[in-house]
């Protein structure tokens, strides 16, 4: 069972899971250790962080937790949109509409740059929009690279005063994969908060 959002009661740390950011893998390590535990349906699997402020955040400050830190990990927007296509060409999703079996990574992506109509297998939202409280801010305390999560240990470790440490799970399959500069430059334009977010990182 993997979680979606947990809290770090004593150490004042909330985790927000963004999907195919190694979050499965984190979540399992933070279990554990956290007070408060969200899974289940849509509006809590995919707990953003304007959900956190409007639902989570009263509860907390309604128990005595004036301030907690959001933290989260983010992943280059290709390589994210590169674990999605490969787990959705697991043999398991073979002949349903969100099966990415025989389509190739560049006509995955342009599908996804579509404005409307989008096919079912590239109904993805972003990171950007799952971390930012308005379209111009992200406001998460601490984002992560998935490229260096050895940051993200460290971080805990020194919050919790001890190391955890992670586990692979869930990995999608490999796959060749190649994008063309052309498909590539309309991506870095449509989601260049995506791409700046994630380079601000290092």
């Amino acid at each position: 069972m993997f979680f979606n959002m947990l809290v770090l009661w004593k150490e004042r740390l909330a985790f927000l899971a963004v999907p195919k950011t190694g979050s499965s893998a984190i979540e399992a390590a933070l279990a554990p250790h956290a007070a408060l535990i969200f899974q289940g349906p849509p509006q809590i699997k995919h707990m953003t962080h304007q959900r956190f402020n409007r639902f989570i955040r009263p509860y907390l400050k309604k128990e005595g937790v004036e301030e907690v830190e959001k933290i989260a990990v983010m992943r280059h927007p290709v390589d994210w949109l590169g674990s999605w296509y490969r787990y959705r060409a697991r043999p398991a999703l073979d002949g349903l509409p969100n099966s990415t079996k025989d389509i190739s990574f560049d006509s995955f992506v342009t599908a996804y740059l579509m404005e409307e109509d989008r096919p079912a297998y590239a109904r993805l939202g972003s990171q950007v929009r799952q971390l930012s409280v308005s379209r111009s801010e992200i406001g998460m305390d601490h984002i992560f690279p998935y490229e260096d999560l050895d940051r993200l240990l460290d971080f805990l470790k020194s919050r919790m005063g001890h190391a955890i440490s992670l586990e692979a799970v869930n990995r999608s399959p490999s796959m060749e994969m190649s994008l063309s500069k052309g498909i590539r430059a309309r991506l870095e334009k449509r989601y260049a908060l995506d791409f700046e977010t994630h380079a601000a990182l290092f």
